[in-house]
């Protein structure tokens, strides 16, 4: 990794980034994915318990020998990225500007287990829809940062970032940019961290767009004239935070004990996010082995195994914050996602302005149905412009 300053020495500068990873490190993977120690598999399981072990044995094999990380880094770079330090901590984004003078300012944020990886399909359709086809009007210029902990920002040197604190070094990037108004968007903690950001910033936020919304009943609710469908959905969401997925439950109280494994095994970093983009996906919408190695690469070389995981232990320790968003919202519900919000319950809590529901899609919609997600998105921020 390298970079090269384009601005002065202050705290607030900017510098240029580019990604070129040493071959050491790449040589050092494939060495280590061919020393790879199974392990046992029953027979009768099914992929009931796990990632099924001869499917990751192909994705290893895949990944060893046929993955050229040398092409996606070289797509990677195609866009202009830049890092800088807030709070303490190094922020890595891609800045794309759009080539029409009058384009909206849009921020991006991924969650756990994504990346800046999740948006490459819908960076050229929201920067440049004249190059698509589609009405030079709709442009955005796009800001993507990495998560503190999160690939190339590196991990954290500090505890505490949370939702709220990621949420303040957003509002002062977009200061930095120059841009005294502009969106958010974002799904998984994307989502909450882009709510947050209206909160924190509503003086220059506009709207907030989402792709995932995860809203619980108050206990004074009236549900018994729900529809059957939204009925099933909150038992779903009371499943979901009554028994919570293994992963969730390990990375919000014990992240530094599985930072050890998943920084010593690529196999295990792998499977520890393969088995999400299994559940979390629409099967109707794959996405392909070389993008989610790509994203898997971002974790691995990076060594942000435990700092992306740790963020879930932030979260864990300012349980009970509510997560306002004063700004008008927009929410885009994909069928395969991990938990599908009900809009009554939503509109209890925000001023919802504009709701789709959708036929195809899951958690990853950037990654499986990019032209829905780019089309929702302009259709939302369209009433800001």
């Amino acid at each position: 990794m390298s970079s090269k300053q384009n601005r002065t020495n202050s705290d607030h500068s900017i510098q240029t980034f580019r990604i070129a990873i040493p071959q050491q490190k790449l040589d050092d993977l494939k060495e280590r994915l061919s020393r790879t120690r199974w392990p046992v598999e029953l027979p009768d399981v099914e992929g009931n318990d796990g990632v099924p072990l001869g499917y990751m044995k192909e994705l290893v094999e895949y990944w060893r020998t046929s993955y050229d990380w040398r092409k996606h880094e070289a797509q990677l770079n195609e866009y202009p990225q830049f890092t800088t330090r807030i709070d303490g901590t190094n922020i890595h984004f891609l800045h794309v500007r759009s080539p029409e003078k009058d384009a909206f300012p849009l921020i991006l944020t991924h969650g756990w287990p994504g990346s800046i990886v999740e948006f490459l399909d819908i960076i050229g359709p929201l920067t440049d829809p004249r190059s698509y086809g589609e009405d030079p009007a709709k442009a955005f210029h796009v800001v993507i940062p990495s998560i503190p902990g999160f690939g190339f920002s590196g991990p954290t040197p500090d505890s505490g970032w949370n939702g709220q604190r990621i949420a303040h070094a957003w509002a002062e990037l977009m200061r930095r940019l120059g841009y005294d108004h502009y969106g958010a968007q974002g799904g998984d903690f994307g989502s909450a961290i882009s709510r947050i950001l209206a909160a924190v910033d509503k003086e220059h936020v506009r709207g907030v767009h989402l792709n995932y919304l995860f809203v619980m009943p108050k206990p004074d609710d009236q549900l018994s004239d729900l529809s059957k469908e939204d009925q099933d959905r909150i038992a779903h969401l009371k499943r979901y935070v009554t028994s919570p997925a293994g992963y969730m439950v390990l990375q919000s109280t014990r992240p530094q004990t599985i930072s050890y494994a998943l920084s010593d095994s690529p196999v295990g970093q792998l499977a520890w996010i393969t088995e999400k983009f299994m559940e979390w996906v629409d099967p109707a919408c794959p996405i392909g082995i070389d993008r989610l190695l790509t994203n898997v690469m971002l974790y691995w070389i990076t060594g942000t195994a435990g700092s992306s995981a740790r963020l879930y232990y932030e979260s864990a320790q300012s349980k009970g914050r509510p997560v306002s968003c004063p700004v008008p919202l927009g929410v885009a519900v994909f069928p395969y996602d991990l938990a599908l919000p009900v809009r009554r319950l939503a509109e209890q809590q925000y001023d919802i302005v504009h709701w789709t529901e959708f036929e195809h899609g899951g958690h990853f919609a950037a990654m499986e149905v990019p032209d829905l997600l780019t089309n929702d998105i302009r259709n939302f921020f369209s009433r800001f412009r």
